[in-house]
C-alpha cells in the first residue's frame, strides 16, 4: 500500500450539530477520511455521554462514534451560544444537525441563517421523517423508523412476531446515507461552486434497504411475509442445522444446486421437478429442507462447511459478535484499532470499512472530552480574542454546574 499524507478530506471543516446517534455516527465516518469535526454539545454535553455500555461512568458507545473529533461546549438557546455558531460558520464547510424539523429554525441556526453566513456551505439536516410531508413532525427513533418503514414486517419467523434488527440500523444507515450525500455535494461544489441543502430521513433510508420485499410487492400486489432465516425469493439459502448447530448456505442458481447435490450425496434432486427452478425450490424449501440437513445431521457445522467449500458451494458459519471482532479477517482489514484512554483503558476504535489504497489505517483518536477543544476552536477558526473566550467558557462551566 502506498501511503500519502493527506486523506480524501483533509482540509474540509465540518461543524457537527448533531446528537446521540444518527448525526455522530455520520460525522465519525467523515472523520475517519480526514474532516476536522467540530462537535457543537450542550453544557450538558450529548446525550449519549450518559447511555449505552459504561465504564468507569463514561459511555464506551459515546466513545466509539465520537472518535476523531473536536469538542466545543456551547449553549445554543443562548445568545452567545448562538454567536459562536455564527463566527464559526464562516469557517466551515459543512453543517450536520439532527434536530426535529423547526427546531433549529427557532433557535436562528436554519440552513436559512447558515447559509446566508456562506452561501456554498453544504448543510445537512436528520430527522425522523425528513424536512417536510405528512410525518415530518413526528418523533421517531430507531424501532419507529424500523416499524413504519416496512423492515420489521419482514423480520422475524414466520409465525412469530416482527422483530427490529440487533442493532440500531434506523439510525445508522441515515448516518450513512448523509455521509455519502455530504461527500457527493462536496465534490459538485468543487467543480461549480455551488452549495447544497441536504435532506435525511430515517424512515426513507430504511424504505430504501427493501428491494427484494418492494419487487415481491410490486409482483404480487400483497407485503411480503416474514421468512425467517431463509431468503424471501431463493433456496437454499439461509441457516440449516447440523449435528452440533447451525450453518449458513447460499445457492442462487442451477449450476451450484446441481454442485450442492451431488456434494450431499442426492444427485438426483435437480431432476425432481419440485427443485428443478429457483422458484420451485423456494415453493418447496421445506422438504428441501429435511434433504439437506438429514446430511448435515451426523456432522458438524464446521465439517459441513469445509465438505461444501471444498466443491466451490458458498457456505459459512454464524458468528457471534466477539467471534467476529476477534478473528483474523477483522485485524487484516484494521476495522478495529486499540486506543488507550485515560478514564476506560483500552478500547477498540471501529473505522469506516473502505480502505484507500492510497493512505494506511490505524490512526483513530479517542473521543474528546466535553468542551476540551472550545478555547482552540474559537480562538483558532472564529478569530475571538482571549478575554471573549475566558467570558464565554465561564458561562459555560456555570451552566454545566447548574444543569
Amino acid at each position: 500500500m502506498n501511503t500519502v499524507t493527506r486523506r480524501p478530506l483533509d482540509g474540509v471543516r465540518i461543524l457537527d450539530l448533531t446528537r446521540v446517534l444518527s448525526g455522530p455516527f455520520c460525522t465519525a465516518l467523515l472523520a475517519d477520511i480526514g474532516a476536522e469535526v467540530i462537535k457543537i454539545e450542550s453544557p450538558a454535553g450529548d446525550d449519549q455521554r450518559h447511555m449505552g455500555a459504561m465504564r468507569n461512568g463514561r459511555s464506551i458507545n459515546f466513545e466509539l462514534i465520537n472518535r476523531n473529533k473536536k469538542s466545543l461546549c456551547a449553549d445554543l438557546k443562548s445568545a452567545a451560544g448562538q454567536a459562536a455558531i455564527a463566527d464559526l460558520v464562516p469557517h466551515c464547510d459543512v453543517v450536520v444537525e439532527n434536530f426535529r424539523p423547526g427546531v433549529a429554525a427557532r433557535l436562528g441556526l436554519g440552513p436559512e441563517a447558515l447559509c446566508a453566513l456562506r452561501p456554498d456551505l453544504i448543510h445537512c439536516s436528520i430527522s425522523g421523517f425528513g424536512q417536510a410531508g405528512p410525518l415530518a413532525a413526528r418523533p421517531s427513533y430507531d424501532v419507529v423508523a424500523q416499524a413504519m418503514s416496512g423492515f420489521m414486517s419482514v423480520t422475524g419467523e414466520p409465525d412469530g412476531p416482527p422483530v427490529f434488527a440487533g442493532d440500531s440500523i434506523g439510525d445508522t444507515v441515515p448516518g450513512l446515507y448523509a455521509a455519502w450525500a455530504i461527500c457527493a455535494a462536496l465534490f459538485r461544489r468543487e467543480r461549480t461552486g455551488q452549495g447544497e441543502r441536504i435532506d435525511i430521513s430515517m424512515f426513507d433510508s430504511l424504505f430504501s434497504l427493501l428491494p427484494t420485499a418492494l419487487s415481491q410487492y410490486q409482483l404480487t400486489g400483497k407485503a411480503p411475509p416474514r421468512t425467517g432465516a431463509n431468503h424471501p425469493l431463493s433456496a437454499p439459502f439461509g441457516a440449516y442445522r447440523a449435528g452440533d448447530g447451525y450453518f449458513v448456505l447460499a445457492v442462487a442458481n442451477g449450476a451450484l444446486f446441481r454442485k450442492l447435490s451431488a456434494a450431499i450425496g442426492a444427485p438426483e434432486l435437480p431432476d425432481d421437478p419440485r427443485f428443478a427452478s429457483d422458484q420451485a425450490r423456494r415453493t418447496n424449501e421445506p422438504a428441501l429442507r429435511a434433504v439437506i440437513e438429514a446430511w448435515a445431521a451426523p456432522l458438524g457445522a464446521a465439517e459441513a462447511i469445509a465438505r461444501l467449500e471444498a466443491e466451490g458451494i458458498p457456505a459459512a458459519p454464524i458468528w457471534d459478535l466477539a467471534q467476529a471482532a476477534r478473528s483474523p479477517q477483522i485485524a487484516a482489514r484494521q476495522l478495529l484499532c486499540r486506543r488507550e484512554t485515560a478514564a476506560l483503558g483500552a478500547l477498540d476504535l471501529p473505522e469506516q470499512p473502505a480502505l484507500f489504497a492510497s493512505y494506511a489505517r490505524g490512526a483513530q483518536a479517542p473521543a474528546p472530552d466535553l468542551g476540551a477543544d472550545t478555547a482552540d476552536i474559537l480562538a483558532t477558526v472564529a478569530g475571538w480574542d482571549q478575554a471573549r473566550i475566558a467570558a464565554f467558557v465561564d458561562l459555560a462551566s456555570t451552566l454545566k454546574e447548574t444543569d
